[in-house]
């Protein structure tokens, strides 16, 4: 199982903005944090906010923050929103797909995948919180 990159990058920025629900923080400190393109974040962010899980504040002191609170966004529900044409194995051209036996067996295999991460929230990921606060160099605030 291989979430894209995009994936991971909008869960990194969930994390982020999660470990610090009261700030708002800006895309090029969540990039430089992670050491990843800020462009690559922006288009993130972007979809994230049109999905409803961040928020943008505009304003000298700007950025993003939640929209909702980390035991409102499930990890799965982000991840179906986040991952294209989610599938294992592309089976639509392959000569023996009619009577391929993988097919079932893949797609029993994402639906498992899918419900174990159906059981988590964003609040779930963040039990070390202080930890990542840490880890990202930053005070570990109430």
């Amino acid at each position: 199982m291989r979430l894209t990159r995009y994936t991971d990058y909008a869960m990194r920025v969930l994390l982020y903005l999660g470990a610090q629900p009261d700030r708002v923080c800006s895309i090029g400190e969540i990039a430089k944090a992670y050491g990843i393109s800020q462009n690559h974040l922006m288009k993130v962010a972007h979809d994230l906010g049109k999905a409803g899980y961040v928020e943008g504040v505009r304003g000298r002191s700007g950025g993003i923050r939640l929209a909702k609170p980390a035991d409102r966004i499930n990890v799965g529900a982000v991840v179906r929103q986040t991952e294209e044409g989610f599938e294992l194995v592309e089976c639509g051209s392959c000569l023996i797909a009619p009577a391929c036996g993988l097919t079932g067996v893949l797609a029993e295999a994402l639906a498992a995948f899918m419900t174990v991460l159906d059981r988590y929230t964003l609040a779930d990921l963040l039990k070390k919180r202080g930890k990542l606060l840490r880890l990202f160099d930053l005070p570990l605030a109430s």
